[in-house]
This record gives C-alpha cells, structure tokens and sequence, in this order.
C-alpha cells in the first residue's frame, strides 16, 4: 500500500487537539500550521470551538471533507475506537503519537497486535505507535512533535528512537545540513525500516538514507529492500543494542527482540548499507554522500599548511587500506623554488604563510591528476591564515569531478571557515581521521556498487539422502548429528570424506582398520557428546592391529566413566585425513536473517584471536573469497598459495557448498567443519571432522 497520503496528504485531522501549549495535542497543530502546510487542517475535540485559527470538531465523523491522514494524540485506551472511527471515514494513513503499547509489556503488546490486525484488514497504513511523526519538509509539512521544521535539502532520515530522531535533526540544523523527510517509526506496528527503505529509495529528493535502528523486524525482507534502496541512492545506518547491555536496554525501549550483531552486520554487507559506529559518524558520511561524489579509487591526495596534520592524515589512510597519492610534478606552480619543492611533496604542503592561491592550484592540480581519486584539504590556524578566505576560494574551484573533503583543525579561528564551507555545502571535519573514515566509506560503497551480478552456483546433490537422514533423526528426537551422519550429509553435497565404516566391537574396529589400511583414526561416535576429544574420544594415527583393539577398549572405558549416561553407537574407524592447511568453515542460523556462513583459519586464529569472518547466505564465488579477504589471517593464505600448497578457490568451493546445503535444508540449524583440510592444487579438501544441529519438529508433526 502506498505511503502517499502520510508524506503528501491534501488533509489533516488531529484527534486529541488541545488548548495547552506544551500538550502534544497543542502542539501538534501549531507545528503543522507554521511549517508552512498548505492543505486542510482538521483539529478535533469534544469541548473546543477553535484552536489557534481553525475550527475544531467534536469527532471525525463531524468534519465535513475528506481526511487523507489522522493524527492520534490520546491515552492509549482510547486509540482503538480513534481508530475505528478512521475507518469508517475512509482514512488510509494513520500517526498514533500515543506511547502505552508493546514498550511498556506484555498487556500493551496485546494492544498494538489488535491495532495492527484492524490497520492491516482495512488498508490502513499506520505510523507508530508510540513516535514523534513525520516531516515532509519539501511541502512543508511538520506533522511532529519535534518543534521546528529543518532546513529542506537531500538527507532524509527514519528513526526506531523518537528522542534520537530530535536530536538528529537538531543537529543537522547545526551543521546546515539540508533534510528532505524525517520519520520516527517508534514501534513499528505496521510501518517499518524495510516500509522507509522502499518508499525513500524511490524519492526522487532523497539523495542520502539516514536511519537508526534497535532491531529489524523481518531480515529477509530487510535485505532485499535494503539491497534495493542502495544500488539506487546510500543508506547509512546506526545499528544500536550490539552489546548485551545495548540489547536489554532496546527491549526495555521498544520491546524488541535483537538478532546479534554478527548478523547485522553479514546483512549490512550484503545488502550495500553503510554502517555507521557512532552518531557523529552518521552525519560524517551522510554529509560527504549527499555533497560529493563517490571515489574511484582508494588514492587520496592529501594537501595540508602544516606537516603534523599530514602526517596525521597519511596514517589514517595507512590504517583504512587506503593510499596517499603522489602529488603531479608538473610546472606551473605558483612561488619561489621552496614553494614549488613543497608543492611537490607528499603530503603536498602549502606551508603556513599560505594564501588562498597556493590551495586553490594544489587543489586544481589534484583534480586534473589521473592519479587522484580523492583530494582531502587540512588547514590549522597560523599567523597569517585567513580561513574563511580560504574555505571560499576552495569552493569555488572544486568542479564535483572527485571528492573533496577537508579538515579545518582548530577552534574559534578556524570557525569562519567551517561556516564558509557548510554554506557553499562542502563537508568539513575537526580532524583528519574522521574526513578518511568517511572516503573509506564511500569507496566501499563505490566498490559494491560495482560489483559484478550476483551469481549463485547450483552444484549437483543428493538432496533426496539428505531429505531421509534428516528426517529420520528428527522423528527419532536426536537433533545433534555427530560426526559419522554429518558427513553422510556432506558426502551427498560433494564434500570428500575419509573412508570408515562405525564398529561395535574391538574385533569389528580391527576387521575395518586392516580392509582400510594403517594408519586410522578412531572416534566415539554418540548423540550426547559432541566435544569428542575432551572425554577422550578421538584417537588418531593409530599405526597397528593390536593399537586399535586396546583403543576401542580403552575408550570405552573412559567414556563410561567421564559420561555415564551417554548412549553409545560405537567407535568409528576411518582413514586418517591428510596433512594440509587447517581451516574452519560452518554455519549458524540467525532467527532473523537465516544462514549465517563462517570461515576462519584452525588453531588459535579462531580460539584466541577471533579471526573469523561471517556472510550471509546463499553465497556466490566472488563472495566467498572476499569471506577470506577479509580475515586478517589471509595474507598467511596467500603467502602459502604463492608456493601453491593452498587452493584457495577450493575453501570458496566449500562455503558454497555449505550455502546451498544450509539454504536448502532450514532444519539445519548449525553446521560446523572442523577441520576442512586444504591441501595443494588439483587435490580435493577433506572433511576430517563435522557436527550438526538440527530445529525439533514443529509440534503438530
């Protein structure tokens, strides 16, 4: 249903109007009224004649014209009948301002579902409840609570938060950043961030998305939309509740239940979002996407009056993977051979006796320079700066060919540059790390914008074996799959697995290791133990006859003493996996995105240092190796694939082949190969050990 008549309604009513200033009946219509909105303006009270020029009315049925948008600003009890009475007049966008719904428990949950289902049964778009509004600044529309209208311009914004949806338009009127639409969603009973995504992508005076979240109410809808809005305009978002401290306080704010950050930020990745870290960094990339235009390349030219912001400046790069460009050493440049020497420095340096000429030309020169992809201009007060001179005449040159950022430092004496640059609409930060934060951003952006179609291999399976495994465990109550059916599972998805067979005896256990040939490993194979090789039930190498009768024996002794109540299949007796590079790849099920691919090197890369990357699937090939790009352990990777014992597009081969299996099967719940050994080029990896979890039935199977 279209959201039309919330951003450009003809009509208004406001049910709760009142005569107090300072009530939010009161100031609903006032702000409505002097934001400029030219249509009609309904207020409605049972006892007012008039409020603040316009004529009241009892109750909706009582206003004698259309009504495009009613707005609520009752107590929560009341809100269901306000709603009813909507209906019945035809309305088909609703604000409900009123708080009292899920965010205070269990009793308002019930509230909003039944306000939800009646919305949804008679095409009612609803925003809230529990929320600020909506402004609409290209009609002049304020049908908030937040007392004044912005600055209109091309950064639109939707908030979870009512209270961080007035501070960030608060501060966007600081920093004369222009907005197109704001909207607090607050509860998210009917409208939500995918509703935002959708409708503003499509905005044609939105340039730049701007949201706060706490949760996100469907992932899979999320990321389609997501992925939508941003192959067409940015979308930067503040993903709020990443900690478990952040998470009770965002239940406790809006009753949300929160995936886990990992998972946000698989689907930030996919979908092309911006994440921001911290609310300054919200508005630091919001103000450099919505004025300049997107770098081609990771050099930046740095040009700076002082060599210790240069310097500042070239680390930060250093640090985001970025590259300080080489100035052009052509002729031309302005001033005495020291100049020029300077000029051609890196960072180029102006010097501190500069004029606004000498950045003009460095500035000129590195927009011309096909070395240059971006251009990041620092300025610190000296003596004889003139900073808001400066900032003017380094506006004028600017030509939107790259982008341009800079980074006025300093307090008082720099602030009439600052303001010069805000006004002409150039971005300018205190300091030269936040300035590269930002083209670090716009280049990843640029780099997924770019990106080739996404092309999901089908690889050729055996699902109908899978199909019968699974579902004979899930009938038989076993959701843990040990090792010996995991890999049933996997040898049906094309993975290699070492040959064994499981043995109930120490006879049996010999029988199979000498048909197999030495050496072998030996495992305990049972649904309630997972950790094998803590209770002492993995034996590997095991080099004889004799070795392997006294370690099925010795095994289940300990077994029998370390986990008493577990059952016990038997012993599996396999041939020992060959030696290569150790790596981990699995999966976990996010309740609100699905698959969730891991990938990290074995060993203490992923037990101590975290090494470890996550991506949502399914997955395609360039996917899965951008998955190990991006642990710091890959340079180890490529290390050993330049002596070609690695096959690196064998583990890419591996995660799409857990991405098809998981996505074929959402009964799996939790997939962990553990190690996947990769040996050298032209051999195949080897499953050497896996585990699996399985979702129960659903109780009416």
């Amino acid at each position: 249903m279209s959201l039309n008549n919330l951003f450009e309604p003809k009509s208004i009513g406001v049910v709760g109007a009142s005569e107090s200033p300072g009530r939010i009946g009161y100031e609903i219509v006032k702000n409505i009224l002097e934001g400029g909105y030219r249509g009609d303006v309904f207020p409605v009270h049972p006892d007012l004649d008039s409020l603040l020029g316009k004529t009241c009315y009892p109750d909706l049925k009582s206003i004698p014209a259309d009504i495009d948008l009613v707005i609520i600003a009752v107590g929560a009890g009341q809100v269901f009948e306000i709603i009813r009475q909507a209906a019945d007049r035809g309305v088909k966008a609703l604000i409900v301002l009123s708080a009292g719904f899920s965010e205070t428990g269990a009793e308002g949950g019930e509230r909003e579902q039944e306000m939800r289902d009646y919305c949804q049964r008679h095409d009612i778009r609803l925003l809230g409840p529990n929320c600020l509004g909506v402004i609409n600044g290209n009609i002049g529309l304020n049908a908030s609570i937040v007392g004044r209208i912005p600055e209109t311009g091309g950064i639109s914004i939707f908030s979870q938060s009512g209270a961080l949806c007035s501070a960030m338009i608060d501060f966007a009127a600081e920093h004369r950043l222009g907005l197109s639409k704001v909207v607090s969603i607050g509860n998210k009973a009917d409208i939500s961030e995918v509703d935002m995504l959708a409708y503003l992508s499509a905005d044609e005076n939105t340039r730049v998305i701007v949201g706060y979240l706490e949760d996100i109410s469907t992932g899979n809808n999320f990321v389609k939309a997501a992925e939508e809005a941003a192959s067409r305009k940015p979308v930067v978002l503040l993903k709020a509740g990443i900690t478990s401290a952040g998470r009770r306080a965002a239940r406790s704010h809006t009753g949300a239940l929160a995936a886990t950050d990992i998972a946000y930020a698989a689907a930030f990745k996919r979908s092309g979002v911006i994440r921001a870290e911290t609310f300054m960094s919200l508005f630091d990339y919001a103000s450099a996407l919505s004025t300049q235009p997107l770098p081609e390349g990771d050099r930046i030219l740095i040009i700076t009056n002082a060599g210790g912001p240069g310097t500042m400046a070239a680390d930060a790069i250093e640090l985001a993977e970025m590259r300080v460009t080489e100035p052009d050493h052509g002729a031309g440049i302005p001033g005495g051979p020291e100049e020029n020497n300077s000029l051609r420095s890196t960072p180029v340096d102006v010097l501190g006796n500069t004029d606004p000429t000498r950045y003009v030309e460095a500035v000129s020169r590195g927009l011309k320079n096909p070395e240059v992809d971006s251009i990041l201009v620092l300025l610190t007060p000296q003596v004889m700066t003139d900073a808001s001179e400066i900032a003017a005449a380094i506006a004028r040159v600017i030509d939107g060919t790259k982008p341009v950022l800079t980074a006025f430092m300093g307090g008082r004496r720099v602030l009439p540059g600052h303001e010069e640059l805000t006004t002409s609409g150039l971005p300018d930060f205190c300091c030269p790390e936040r300035a590269v934060s930002a083209l670090k951003k716009m280049y990843h952006y640029h780099l997924w914008k770019e990106r080739p179609p996404r092309l999901v291999t089908r690889f050729r399976v055996n699902r109908r074996r899978v199909e019968r495994i699974i579902n004979r465990r899930r009938r038989t109550g076993v959701f843990q799959l040990g090792e010996v059916k995991g890999k049933d599972i996997l040898d049906a998805y094309g993975f290699k697995v070492p040959a064994g067979a499981l043995a109930g005896s120490s006879e049996e256990a010999v029988e199979i290791a000498e048909r197999l040939g030495f050496p072998v490993a030996i495992k305990i194979v049972s649904p309630h133990i997972i950790h094998k090789s803590d209770m002492g039930g993995v034996m590997l190498n095991v080099s004889s006859a004799e070795a392997v009768s006294d370690g099925f024996d010795l095994m289940m002794l300990k077994i029998g003493k370390r986990a008493p109540g577990a059952k016990v299949e038997g012993i599996y007796v396999e041939q020992m996996a060959p030696k290569g590079l150790e790596v981990i790849i699995g999966m976990n099920r996010d309740p609100q995105f699905g698959p969730m691919l891991m990938f990290g090197l074995g060993g203490i890369f992923v037990e101590v240092m975290k090494d470890v990357t996550f991506y949502l699937a399914p997955i395609t090939e360039e996917e899965a190796i951008q998955m190990l790009k991006s642990t710091r352990s890959y340079e180890m990777l490529e290390r050993r694939r330049g002596r070609e014992e690695v096959d690196i597009s064998a583990i890419a081969a591996g995660l799409q082949r857990i991405s098809q299996l998981t996505t074929d099967f959402p009964q799996i719940t939790e997939l962990d190969i553990n190690p996947f050994i990769i040996g050298g080029f032209g051999t195949e990896p080897m499953v050497a050990d896996v585990r699996m979890t399985l979702a129960p039935l659903p109780e009416e199977e």
